[in-house]
């Protein structure tokens, strides 16, 4: 039951979404005018700045992701769609985990153009150790939509949301952020440092459970209030 309601408001969202292509247009846009506005800031006669590369990456990751967050929840505003979950007889963090589903697969879609347009405008080597660099973007997505889809539901009616939104997800954040940009650091190394990427995935990796628990613990009695 629980992972057929999941499926179910994954579903939703994305029948609804092939039909406007609004949310995942406007997030690839975002995400790669972010990259091309940096690369004009931080390139040089052609030569990035040294290490800039990681960091921007996820920056561009994190502000394309709380658009996403703020489009997707102001849709269900509208059309009353996220009331309407909230009465059904299913599980209320079946719900959540549906609307995660649906942000990550925005974020992986942002994050498939953005890892190309980095590694060529600042000649980053970011896919000589892949499997380490996805392991890193799947892990710090997963723990930047976690709680960015618990607050996001939670500020889905009041009025200053998209104010409320940033300011109450990018400190909770911020350690998977950093973790993200040292472990895409030390892959950027010359040779890569495989022991502190691994370090650094280990250490997202943990925050991901913790925000994971926390959000299908609290997304009820949330909601509720």
């Amino acid at each position: 039951m629980f992972l057929r309601v999941a499926l179910l408001v994954l579903m939703k969202d994305f029948a609804i979404e092939a039909k406007s292509l609004e949310i995942i247009a406007t997030t690839l846009f975002f995400a790669a005018s972010c990259i091309l506005i940096f690369s004009f800031a931080f390139v040089k006669e052609g030569a990035p700045i040294e290490n800039a590369a990681a960091g921007i990456l996820w920056i561009a990751i994190a502000f394309s992701g709380t658009l996403a967050l703020g489009r997707t929840f102001e849709r269900e505003r509208y059309s009353e769609t996220l009331r309407a979950l909230l009465l059904a007889p299913a599980p209320r963090p079946a719900i959540y985990v549906g609307k995660l589903l649906g942000m990550l697969c925005v974020m992986s879609a942002a994050e498939a153009l953005l890892v190309p347009m980095v590694a060529l405008m600042f000649q980053a080597t970011l896919f000589s150790r892949l499997f380490l660099l996805l392991a890193l973007l799947v892990t710090g997505t997963i723990g930047f939509a976690a709680v960015g889809t618990l607050f996001a539901a939670m500020l889905v009616r009041t009025r200053t949301r998209d104010i409320m939104l940033p300011i109450l997800l990018y400190p909770v954040t911020i350690p998977v952020m950093i973790a993200g940009v040292q472990g895409t650091s030390a892959l950027l190394q010359s040779p890569p440092d495989e022991a502190m990427a691994l370090m650094w995935l280990a250490i997202v990796t943990s925050f991901d459970v913790v925000f994971v628990t926390f959000s299908l613990w609290m997304f009820e009695p949330l909601m509720t209030e």
